[in-house]
């Protein structure tokens, strides 16, 4: 099995055709569960990716575990989704991992709106920190990262090397173009978070979330207004 600890530069991986009709993905994720087994998890935001990772998933493994980080910052639409999901893939394992403090305990200790005053602070305490532990006892994790989606995600690859939470990151999209997954959104008829159609391409907390100001950049409503590009899930 290939861990964190025993991947070296030039690993024997086996080559995932970009070719095919999901360019890689399910190829990727047939390997990946056929390899990880539960020591699996897909750590989904709900977005339009997770949307067709979830579809892509339940065909390899119906009872995948799927973790979503509940900040209790997020869009109402966004809960909606999820509920949905739930009727559509009823074996999919979802949980809902909770920071370990509520907002109430973040603003007696941090002050009120951290999430305006030091951002990189709040998604540390309400999404990188929830992540590692919900993802600890795994060796890999799934992620619905596109090298297409911002400069900082375009040496992705379909296995990393995750050094901020010592695993795997298995990123089975990274081919995909945003017109591929809205294509494969709309034949295969799934739900997604409404939100998209209002001119959300990146949907994160509330609080943090705008409309994005250029299709050429899809993550650009994130954190509008500051040089914050990630949330810390993805950096080293």
């Amino acid at each position: 099995m290939i861990t964190f600890e025993t991947w070296n530069e030039t690993p024997e991986l086996p080559i995932f055709p970009e070719s095919s009709d999901t360019k890689g993905a399910s190829e990727v994720l047939n390997w990946a569960y056929d390899h990880y087994g539960d020591d699996l998890v897909y750590a989904c935001s709900f977005g339009i990716e997770g949307i067709v990772l979830l579809e892509l998933i339940s065909r390899v493994k119906p009872d995948a575990k799927i973790i979503f980080l509940d900040t209790n910052y997020h869009f109402k639409e966004t809960y909606e989704t999820i509920e949905k999901v739930k009727i559509r893939y009823p074996q999919l394992t979802i949980h809902m991992q909770q920071p370990a403090l509520t907002i109430a305990e973040q603003a007696e200790k941090f002050g009120v709106d951290l999430w305006k005053t030091e951002p990189n602070k709040c998604c540390d305490i309400r999404k990188v920190q929830p992540l590692e532990k919900a993802i600890s006892p795994s060796v890999a994790w799934i992620s619905g990262l596109r090298k297409e989606q911002s400069e900082t995600r375009k040496a992705t690859e379909y296995l990393n090397v995750d050094q901020r939470f010592k695993k795997i990151k298995v990123c089975p999209l990274i081919h995909w173009t945003w017109k591929d997954v809205w294509r494969f959104v709309h034949k295969h008829q799934l739900d997604y978070n409404v939100l998209h159609d209002q001119g959300y391409p990146s949907i994160g907390c509330e609080t943090c979330t705008k409309p994005a100001f250029t299709e050429e950049d899809l993550r650009s409503g994130r954190w509008t207004g500051s040089d914050k590009t990630e949330c810390g899930l993805h950096t080293d």
